[in-house]
């Protein structure tokens, strides 16, 4: 659903993703991980198509939906608007669909984003991505500012659409846990490159891995 394949992009002069190379397949969870300034945020633009690459390949098998690093909301909108702006490209504006994805929607569907709290926001960009029925989730940083139970619940709504729609998601995570948790293979990017890769079990216990993404091997 998801095929890299020796990707560049650059800003300027600095090259911000040096021929990156991954896939993702149908119905997979596929964790990518590494610090800030790493890429992440530029791969996840890219393949929204809002950057253009200057060499490599990008190909996408279906809708492509971005959930974008800071939510990247319309404060002043009420949710159920906000979540109709991202029915655009599928056609369908009835938020009823999100409310069924994620019934809390509903209780706060009047309320301006701008006064929802971190998790409620992430919960309205989760549900506007979703009303462009997409066969490919991109998330950048689902936990990024919030807390531990906020950040339990909406993973469990991204692994719950997995499981019962085969929704296929690229998890962008600096949290490692959460993300070895939720998928089961994964992508270490650093300095715009992919340095390390495989099994999220086997990354675990590569001590290069666990020091210096989880504090130590997990056992």
């Amino acid at each position: 659903m998801i095929g890299v394949r020796d990707l560049v992009v650059s800003y300027g002069t600095a090259t911000a993703l040096d021929h990156v190379t991954l896939t993702v397949e149908a119905g997979e969870m596929v964790a990518l991980l590494g610090p800030n300034g790493a890429g992440k945020s530029t791969l996840a633009n890219t393949l929204a198509g809002l950057l253009t690459p200057a060499s490599g390949t990008v190909e996408i098998g279906g809708r492509l939906a971005l959930i974008p690093e800071g939510r990247q909301l319309f404060p002043d909108m009420s949710v159920a608007d906000n979540l109709a702006l991202g029915g655009w490209r599928s056609g369908e504006r009835d938020p009823s669909y999100a409310y069924d994805l994620l019934p809390r929607l509903a209780e706060l569907s009047r309320r301006r984003a701008g006064v929802l709290s971190g998790g409620e926001q992430q919960m309205v960009a989760f549900g506007r991505a979703l009303m462009s029925r997409p066969a490919v989730l991109v998330v950048d940083e689902l936990s990024l500012g919030l807390a531990p139970n906020v950040t339990a619940d909406l993973a469990g709504h991204l692994a719950g659409l997995n499981r019962e729609r085969g929704l296929t998601v690229l998890l962008i995570e600096q949290n490692a846990r959460l993300a070895f948790d939720l998928c089961r293979r994964a992508y270490v990017l650093e300095s715009g490159r992919v340095v390390t890769e495989g099994e999220c079990a086997e990354l675990a216990g590569d001590p290069r891995v666990a020091g210096a993404y989880l504090g130590g091997a997990i056992t």
